[in-house]
């Protein structure tokens, strides 16, 4: 700990005047731009939030297996969101002079590409979620030295990452392919495309990336935080991916080169951190030290475990990502990724009906003692890690007379619970060490009994904090050591720690290990939807009617499972 603390004094501060912070009150706002709606936060030196305003913005669902935003309107509702926290900061009587830096963190992998001449996004943002890249993975997987490119990267090749969504635009869209032609073609994920266009666009060019959001491309070398020319070479098939402008990697904290806002409220205020979503998380939980782990239930759900300064390539279905780079000197971790968490709520809510309210999934899924004996496969994605098995369809097992509605939303906060496990498994044989601990936060986590099964099934305490804004307190903390708000690790050992909840295993080891066979039973059995469906293309009459039979078969069903509003719930 003692090392990590020392690296902090190297950060560049914004002011060097390390009490300042006891002279007056001092604040630091957070953007946090999510899946499914951005907010703005004001935290005070305690961590403790003062001032927030949300706004949703538009899901858009093109195609089943496509999930779209609106690059313009993301934007216009951060600014929106500063607007409305400013205000709220005001009139509790706060002076916005007070606040001395300003955080991100976002969505990672939704991919956002432009005009530099004109700043103009030329299509909308494809999703992290988005799966119409599967094809273009399996040509890249199929390709000479495909095996080499976890070692580089850290990534598997998937739909996940940005690169396969870029390489989809330029491939599919005329308007992003004739840019490309000219020379002006400009690539980004969420972070890139907010700090430029916050910056004013074109005429400032503020176009930075941080290492947590550029791990996640599979452009970028994980050990030299540099693009990668092998990746860069491996990932241009068909395009040359060198003429596309990608921004600049810079660590995360920074007092210059976020640039600052150029309009609203808190004009000519400087951006001075930014951080992944999940990497936000890491840190909003103060999981500073190598052995430390953090889950995430939003609207997917993340695992994320700091490995120290050394990259762990994982040989069990996980990834390799910067966990924090705060001096220069990154930190790293192993993450896994499950694709459906409180998406799945929401499809339960959605699409089948089950009620209008979040919470009350929970006490449908208390109204039964069990599931039943049912599993349920939330593969509406496919299934992310430690499986990646993109064939997969969303798929129930057990189902019986006896089965109600109770047993099918117990199931589906399972699912969470089992991929956890799986991934926990993972990390442990990967790293060597068993976790100790497991702490949480994300709308999910509000569900005691999805925390007390998850509890059961990992067989290790689950620790709950009552301020559960963790990825904005994340950004924030990382804006505040640029600006001088906090200069180490242990100035931040109190905060948010009053309050919090410990939920410890109850079931005995030998039921819980039966729900998880039964759970890899069912996985395996999910596998080949997709592919058998593919199979069918192009195979005279008779699997043409096969074929529309499945998809007629799918308009009956309402195409729910990839039309999920996916909000961060519990």
């Amino acid at each position: 700990m003692s090392s990590v603390i020392h690296r902090i004094s190297n950060i560049v501060i914004g002011d060097q005047s390390a009490n300042m912070a006891d002279k007056e009150e001092v604040f630091v706002g957070s953007i946090d731009q999510g899946t499914t709606s951005s907010r703005f936060l004001i935290f005070n030196k305690a961590g403790e939030p003062v001032a927030v305003h949300q706004e949703e913005f538009t899901q858009i669902y093109p195609n089943p297996g496509w999930h779209e935003h609106d690059p313009e309107e993301i934007v216009k509702s951060v600014e929106n969101c500063i607007e409305g926290a400013i205000k709220i900061f005001e009139e509790d009587g706060h002076s916005k002079d007070s606040i001395k830096a300003i955080g991100i963190t976002n969505q990672r992998e939704t991919t956002v590409v432009w005009d530099t001449t004109t700043g103009e996004a030329l299509h909308n943002a494809i999703v992290w979620t988005d799966t119409r890249t599967a094809g273009i993975a399996r040509e890249l997987k199929a390709q000479q030295g495909s095996d080499k490119i976890m070692n580089i990267c850290g990534e598997p090749i998937s739909s996940y990452p940005s690169a396969t969504k870029l390489l989809w635009l330029l491939k599919n869209v005329e308007k992003v392919r004739k840019v490309y032609e000219a020379g002006n073609l400009a690539f980004g994920t969420i972070d890139t495309w907010l700090t430029y266009k916050l910056n004013g666009g074109p005429e400032r060019n503020v176009f930075v990336s941080d290492p947590t959001n550029a791990s996640r491309t599979m452009f970028m070398d994980i050990r030299k935080l540099q693009y990668s020319d092998e990746m860069l070479e491996f990932l241009s098939y068909e395009f040359d991916l060198k003429k596309v402008h990608m921004p600049k990697i810079v660590r995360s904290a920074d007092k210059e080169v976020y640039g600052k806002l150029s309009s609203g409220p808190l004009k000519g205020f400087p951006i001075m951190g930014c951080l992944g979503d999940q990497s936000a998380a890491l840190v909003g939980q103060k999981g500073f030290e190598a052995g430390s782990a953090k889950n995430t239930y939003g609207t997917g759900c993340f695992l994320l475990y700091n490995t120290g300064d050394k990259p762990i390539i994982s040989t069990h279905g996980l990834l390799t990502t910067v966990a924090f780079d705060f001096d220069g000197k990154p930190v790293y971790a192993l993450e896994g990724s499950i694709a459906v968490a409180g998406s799945g709520v929401k499809f339960l809510m959605n699409n089948l009906g089950f009620s209008h309210a979040s919470h009350k999934i929970t006490e449908l899924a208390e109204s039964v003692p069990d599931n039943g004996g049912l599993v349920f496969v939330t593969a509406f994605s496919g299934l992310f890690a430690p499986y990646w098995i993109d064939d997969a369809h969303g798929t129930m097992f057990g189902i019986t007379h006896h089965t109600e509605r109770g047993h099918i939303a117990r199931a589906t906060l399972e699912a969470v619970c089992f991929q956890t496990k799986a991934i926990l498994d993972a990390m442990q044989k990967d790293s060597g060490h068993e976790l100790k601990e497991l702490k949480v936060d994300g709308g999910m986590s509000n569900s005691a009994l999805c925390m007390q099964t998850q509890a059961d099934l990992v067989g290790i305490p689950i620790v709950r904090p009552k301020m559960r804004e963790t990825t904005a307190l994340g950004a924030a903390i990382a804006a505040g050591f640029a600006s001088g708000v906090w200069m180490t690790f242990d100035e931040l050992k109190e905060v948010n720690t009053a309050g919090q909840t410990t939920f410890e295993a109850k079931l005995d080891k030998q039921a819980s290990a039966k729900m998880f066979k039964r759970w890899s039973k069912a996985v395996t059995m999910s596998k080949g939807w997709l592919a058998e469906e593919e199979e069918l293309e192009g195979h005279g009459t008779e699997a043409k009617e096969i074929r529309q039979s499945l998809k007629e078969d799918e308009v009956e069903k309402g195409h729910g499972l990839e039309k999920v509003d996916s909000t961060m719930t519990a």
